[in-house]
């Protein structure tokens, strides 16, 4: 019997993280490309023309598809025949695995991972640990799962115990209807249903590696209740409006994918937990001849777009000419392509602010009348002036967002998804505006930063303030000066009663 070598674990778990980093499994393209075609508003149906294009140029580029590279989460089943010759335990081999895969000098991916999750929260360096978890199988191979699950996904994870004669699907598409757009849609949602806590959140990660094949379901109609199940969600999550990014629109979710386990005869647990539209996982077995190869998905699944032809009308907007006149006339889902300066600044950042606000310093940047981007790069390689650097997760930075207005005269800000209402009262206090980058499209969005050069705060890694210059960066309006929102617009204009059989 061949030996499975520790050597080609390690590296087809590497080589793994780097593929999935620029190419998008081919289910995912055919559905997303499939949702575009019928996507009938046309803020929505651009913002999915983005990350299709996006999705195209990592995979010709080999570069990240979006600026989370995400946690390394692996999974292996081990087979109890399998003959290998590892030395060190298996999450030290998948460590370095998961460390030369985030390493590589090509193509350098963002280390996201902290060690010490309550005190500084350091930055590992190189993304170890990876999230592994672990089965003793059948057979003599060892097959592994590899995904790369980005923060605005996983964050969006929720857990809850019904009672046996609960709703399972009343419960997802509530829970979803309150998720907001920080989770990138349209995704997959992963649902995990019975067994217990820890069970049901495995088995809805574990969901989230199947095939995508809702529209084959539908075709041939539902066979089981799981299927039923499948589809009710499917067509109830869609018709609650969201759209992709939360701007409204006909689809939320490409697909709902459930697991299920026996479970105790008093509770109905559930596991939810959403893919976004970053989706990036792959599945490769070793039997001992070698580390395991990937084969590059064909270019004919992309459909052909043109982004300036879709239909959107969009306005220019100079970053460093802006002015109150300029800022009122801007309304929520307008499409912008800004030129300018533009600041970074993440959590870390805001926090190293107030704090330097609280102590009467002078901040290291000037940001009266200017914009600021929430958002953390990956490196840049080559001739590249940035790496791909799209938006984050811009609740987060909501309890900074009014000590920061006003003591430092911000204007703009940009980042994903929605304003939650103390950001929003913010907005409308100061009279700022907040605009949205298509998350899942970093690599495109990069490609309009014409200049980067940190400027403080290095010490904070991928977390540094930076000063970019832009042109002609594609954003949409979120939310107007008078805190007006695309996010409670959009999905409410869409809102229709579901097709249900």
């Amino acid at each position: 019997m061949s030996v499975i070598r520790e050597d080609d674990l390690i590296e087809s778990i590497a080589d793994a993280l780097q593929y999935i980093s620029y190419y998008h499994p081919a289910d995912f393209v055919e559905a997303m490309a499939a949702a575009w075609e019928r996507e009938e508003n046309p803020g929505a149906k651009q913002a999915m023309a983005q990350i299709l294009v996006n999705s195209r140029m990592s995979a010709v580029g080999r570069r990240p598809i979006c600026q989370d590279t995400g946690a390394a989460n692996v999974h292996v089943k081990i087979g109890v025949e399998a003959k290998t010759d590892f030395k060190r335990s298996l999450q030290d081999i998948c460590d370095e695995g998961t460390r030369q895969g985030y390493l590589r000098d090509t193509n350098p991916l963002r280390a996201s991972v902290v060690v010490d999750p309550f005190g500084e929260r350091k930055n590992s360096g190189d993304n170890t640990p990876c999230m592994l978890s672990v089965e003793m199988v059948a057979g003599d191979k060892i097959e592994v799962d590899v995904a790369a699950k980005g923060g605005g996904s996983e964050n969006k994870a929720k857990f809850t115990t019904l009672n046996p004669s609960g709703s399972v699907a009343d419960w997802v598409v509530e829970t979803v209807e309150t998720l907001g757009a920080g989770w990138c849609p349209p995704g997959i949602l992963g649902i995990g249903v019975g067994g217990n806590a820890d069970k049901s959140m495995a088995l809805a990660k574990a969901a989230l590696n199947e095939k995508i094949d809702m529209a084959d379901l539908l075709r041939r109609g539902p066979a089981n209740r799981e299927e039923e199940l499948r589809v009710e969600i499917y067509e109830r999550v869609n018709a609650l409006g969201i759209g992709a990014q939360g701007l409204g629109g006909v689809t939320t979710v490409l697909d709902v994918k459930i697991k299920s386990f026996p479970t105790h005869a008093a509770s109905l647990p559930v596991g939810l937990i959403p893919n976004c539209a970053a989706t990036r996982h792959i599945h490769f077995t070793l039997d001992g001849s070698g580390p395991a190869s990937f084969t590059p998905p064909s270019m004919d699944l992309y459909p052909e777009i043109l982004l300036e032809s879709a239909g959107v009308q969009t306005t220019k907007v100079d970053l460093d000419a802006l002015d109150a006149d300029t800022l009122a006339s801007l309304e929520p889902g307008q499409t912008l392509l800004v030129s300018g300066t533009l600041y970074t600044g993440r959590d870390a950042a805001h926090k190293r602010m107030v704090d330097m606000l609280d102590k009467g310093e002078e901040l290291p940047v000037d940001l009266k009348d200017k914009a600021i981007y929430y958002v953390g790069p990956v490196d840049a390689v080559g001739d590249e002036v940035i790496g791909p650097a799209g938006p984050t997760t811009s609740t987060r930075m909501d309890k900074f967002t009014d000590r920061i207005l006003a003591d430092t005269g911000l204007k703009v800000m940009i980042g994903k998804a929605e304003r939650g209402q103390v950001g929003l009262d913010a907005i409308a206090k100061h009279k700022a505006v907040y605009l949205i980058a298509v998350g899942g499209a970093a690599y495109l969005v990069s490609k309009a930063i014409k200049e980067a050069a940190p400027v403080a705060f290095q010490d904070l890694g991928m977390e540094a303030i930076y000063k970019l210059r832009v042109e002609d960066m594609p954003v949409t309006v979120a939310v107007d000066t008078k805190g007006n929102s695309i996010h409670k617009i959009g999905p409410a204009a869409w809102k229709r009663a579901p097709v249900l059989a």
